[in-house]
């Protein structure tokens, strides 16, 4: 993956302990990792990724367990 940005959330705080999810736009797709571990990403579309913010919004993985 050529010239990434990677962004994490504001909601993840600036602390050493604050570890979150971080994407970024790269080679025509959408890039996530968690910061703790920066050298695994996944690689999706938008589309999906989209979908997934909105179930995510609506409150489908709540309860999670």
């Amino acid at each position: 993956m050529h010239q990434a940005h990677w962004r994490k959330s504001s909601f993840s705080g600036t602390g050493p302990d604050n570890n979150c999810v971080e994407l970024a736009a790269a080679d025509g797709a959408i890039h996530l990792r968690e910061s703790e571990t920066p050298g695994t990403a996944i690689r999706t579309a938008r589309r999906p990724l989209a979908a997934f913010i909105r179930a995510a919004k609506a409150g489908e993985f709540d309860r999670l367990r």
